[in-house]
């Protein structure tokens, strides 16, 4: 059987979908959050889940330009796995630490 090898830019194809949707995500919660009674915890989770949405943005942005830009198309792809990545260990922490009331 023949190996295919993935081309060095085909990581930009999975990280812009996927930033979308967690953007889509964040703003969703944010809406839940926004009906719910006004307290700090919940003033709390709109402000982390709102910068967590600008780096999903973000990230999705930089791996769009990966996939449309011919020249530097490596590195914004790196830029956009690391900046999705941060952002996914953000979201992580932000559940973990209001489902465990720990703020």
């Amino acid at each position: 059987m023949k190996k295919i090898n993935p081309t060095p830019f085909d990581l930009s194809h999975h990280i812009l979908p996927n930033s979308a949707t967690m953007v889509g995500f964040c703003i969703t919660v944010i809406s839940i959050v926004k009906s719910m009674e006004p307290g700090f915890t919940n003033y709390l989770i709109d402000k982390a889940l709102a910068i967590d949405s600008l780096l999903f943005m973000i990230s999705a942005l930089l791996s769009f330009s990966s996939i449309r830009l011919e020249q530097s198309t490596k590195r914004l792809e790196r830029w956009a796995e690391k900046i999705f990545l941060l952002g996914l260990v953000s979201m992580t922490l932000i559940t973990v630490i209001f489902s465990f009331e720990i703020v």
